[in-house]
């Protein structure tokens, strides 16, 4: 296959692998009554329901049992409120921009949850 086109496939995580949604309702802060989150945005995604160790923000290590891996461009802030296939929901640990730069590895990002 030419090397220019192979590039272009591989810019993004193909679309037919996304094949879960899930709902973020971005954190907004805290208020007096609790955490504060923005309107549910719906986003494609493929959802590896897997525990692993992960580190968050702040540097601690914690615990991730799910992982999103979305389209470039999707954010999510530590705290945001998420709900999976499932109904359970949870929080984003963090988000990680995965950018291979051409080296024919999918651009995606990566949503680590609790």
């Amino acid at each position: 296959m030419d090397r220019v086109l192979w590039r272009l496939l591989m810019a993004t995580i193909p679309r037919r692998f996304l094949v879960h949604a899930i709902t973020i309702e971005p954190y907004l802060g805290d208020s007096s009554t609790g955490p504060q989150y923005g309107p549910p945005v719906s986003v494609a995604c493929l959802l590896d329901e897997q525990t692993r160790g992960v580190r968050s923000p702040g540097g601690e290590q914690v615990t991730s049992t799910s992982t999103a891996y979305c389209l470039p461009g999707i954010t999510a802030a530590p705290f945001s409120r998420v709900t999976l296939p499932s109904g359970r929901i949870t929080k984003v640990i963090q988000t990680k921009n995965r950018d291979g730069k051409g080296l024919g590895t999918p651009n995606h990002v990566e949503i680590q949850l609790e």
